[in-house]
């Protein structure tokens, strides 16, 4: 009996210690175990210019107004990039699918079955005040988002148990399960914010009192709903970190708001603005023929954008009656003419979108494959037959503006939902003529929508397009007032802990969210959890195919489209690094070369009040 009782105490030991191997502090996390691409003894990413002189000015362009530098709240417009002035415990690499390097935390030591993460603090982090930022702060900062922030927090950090300060350098986060991989990552990201000075603060109440932060940059001047300016913090605590090397040259940033995004590309053509990124392939194609551009003064550049374009399209809120049917939806998709727009409204830039991870293996194409059919075939019935039976497609049409074949199909399919046409009007299952309203708040899309309208308008359908500014449009984004909209929705190359905010029954009413559908299916909650569970890459990439063919079935969107590289226009005295990151355009590597003169503006006008001018620009 000792001696079985000392086998096993040398069993236990050998376990505890293999237990205390893999939850060695590290100065990275990956998402599935593997090593990261920089060693802890790192200089710099390879992305960046570690010797970028500091100095110069970054102007860039706002849309709309602002009313609030707070960010974190289901309140008012926060100011562009404010951002900027927190650190974050960790900083993901630009070059990588996922990885986290420690920012504010020194090491990051995960548990080996994924029931916790513990950050180590950088005992050399301050607020701008010169205050360290200490675990209380972190914890701090989790309670108040999970208790008072935007109800996006409560979703996105569902599985965290606890929160607990082991000593003043040191937070732990406790999991209620082992089973999300992200998790430990995504808290990184979690932005600090200092206890001391929101303490006696009404955290819920929007706010211009210029917050305090830890980051490199913190608000130098504010002008509401016109200008904001940040200033490079120069004793910057992080300055000489290698994952900060070579970002954040500019001594200050500047974002001036228009209310028209043509008025804006104006001014940065005319020298009021230094950068300016181009959504529009009219644009892009026509607008440049100027002398600046013909001398080299502005550079335009296209940058290869190797991360998934996700999904942008006309979104239905299926919250409202009249499009809670499936067959209503997919005829109001088959009525967009793609090819026709494409032609001749983008000059043939773009690609259409067929899949909510397009641009990446993420994406499904053709029939499920054995390993998605574990996965669907126990939600036969719940969700659309045609997901089993072929692959999903788009029409195409031949661009010239003639869609009978699409009407005479999303015809047939509004008779069989009960709708039908009385009048020249079409009216639905009750009798009531059919009306939808597309909230709008960009000018530039009305030309897209235009033939998009007529087309409806052929079958009886009227469509109104109400544009409102920025602050009615969030407002009634947030209560969930619209039929149709325009929105994104974003990808990674791991998507996890998000795919909650977009497609999950418990975001669905949270008017935070970016559950801009209305979604609270069931079977689409199973297929979410599968994928934030996922335990290898291969396993994720699976899930993510049985996602998005149940999404794309579910006819909850009017694909749009995607370009595959971010299309720049810049002043030549900015310059970036030679090899530019594949995720992002990493806008914080550039830099201001100080021997390149700056366009000169009158000092009245560089912060002029933004003109309300229309606009035709088309993302």
């Amino acid at each position: 009996m000792t001696s079985a009782w000392l086998r096993g105490l040398a069993v236990a030991a050998l376990l505890a210690l293999g237990t205390a191997i893999q939850a060695a502090p590290q100065h990275a996390l990956t998402l599935y175990g593997e090593p990261p691409k920089y060693p802890a003894d790192f200089h710099h990413f390879d992305y960046v210019n570690p010797d970028a002189p500091k100095g110069g000015l970054l102007r860039q362009a706002g849309f709309g107004s602002f009313d609030t530098l707070n960010p974190f709240i289901n309140r008012g417009v926060p100011a562009e990039d404010i951002g900027l002035i927190y650190d974050t415990l960790t900083v993901s690499s630009l070059d990588e699918p996922f990885t986290v390097y420690g920012l504010l935390a020194e090491t990051i030591e995960k548990a080996p079955d994924n029931r916790w993460v513990r950050f180590r603090l950088r005992p050399q982090a301050r607020f701008h005040d010169g205050e360290p930022v200490t675990a209380e702060d972190v914890v701090f900062t989790f309670e108040t988002l999970i208790s008072q922030g935007q109800p996006l927090y409560r979703v996105y950090y569902a599985d965290v148990e606890n929160v607990v300060a082991e000593d003043r350098l040191t937070v732990r986060f406790d999991f209620k399960n082992g089973d999300n991989r992200e998790l430990p990552l995504i808290l990184g990201q979690l932005p600090v914010l200092p206890k001391h000075w929101w303490e006696g603060r009404n955290f819920e109440e929007g706010s211009l009192d210029i917050p305090l932060g830890s980051g490199p940059y913190r608000v130098e001047r504010v002008e509401p709903g016109r200008t904001i300016h940040y200033a490079r913090v120069e004793d910057y605590w992080g300055k000489d970190l290698a994952v900060n090397r070579g970002f954040y040259n500019f001594d200050r940033l500047v974002y001036d708001y228009y209310r028209d995004n043509t008025v804006a590309l104006q001014a940065f053509k005319a020298g009021h603005l230094d950068f300016w990124l181009e959504t529009s392939a009219k644009n892009w194609a026509t607008a440049y023929e100027v002398p600046a551009v013909l001398d080299g003064r502005i550079v335009k550049e296209e940058i290869p954008n190797l991360s998934p374009t996700g999904m942008q399209g006309f979104v239905f809120n299926v919250r409202r009656p009249l499009l809670q049917d499936r067959r209503v939806r997919e005829a109001l998709a088959i009525l967009f003419d793609f090819q026709w727009t494409n032609q001749h409204l983008f000059n043939g830039a773009y690609t259409r979108t067929q899949s909510y991870f397009s641009n990446s293996e993420l994406a499904s194409s053709g029939l499920p494959s054995e390993e998605e059919l574990k996965l669907l075939e126990p939600l036969r019935g719940k969700i659309p037959d045609e997901v089993f039976e072929k692959p999903f497609t788009l029409p195409v049409t031949n661009g010239n503006g003639i869609i009978r074949d699409q009407q005479r199909r999303a015809y047939q399919l509004l008779l069989d939902a009960g709708w039908k046409i009385e009048n020249d009007r079409m009216v639905d299952q009750n009798g009531n003529p059919v009306k939808l309203e597309f909230l709008l708040v960009q000018a530039d899309f009305e030309r897209v929508l235009l033939p998009y309208k007529r087309n409806l308008a052929d079958l009886g359908i009227e469509l109104e397009i109400r544009r409102v500014d920025v602050s009615q449009y969030i407002n009634r984004l947030r209560s969930r007032d619209y039929d149709m909209i325009v929105a994104g929705f974003g990808q990674s190359n791991s998507p996890g802990n998000e795919q909650r905010e977009y497609w999950h029954s418990t975001s669905a009413d949270n008017p935070g969210s970016r559950n801009f559908i209305g979604l609270a299916d069931p079977a689409i909650d199973q297929l979410v959890d599968k994928l934030i569970a996922s335990d290898s890459r291969e396993e994720l990439i699976t899930r993510a195919h049985a996602l998005d063919r149940v999404l794309l079935w579910g006819h909850y969107v009017v694909p749009n489209w995607h370009i595959k590289t971010w299309r720049v226009a810049y002043w030549n005295h900015l310059e970036h690094p030679q090899t530019t990151p594949p995720y992002d355009l990493g806008l914080m590597t550039w830099w201001h070369q100080p021997d390149k003169p700056v366009p000169r503006i009158e000092p009245d006008t560089e912060t002029a009040a933004p003109v309300d001018e229309p606009s035709e620009e088309s993302r």
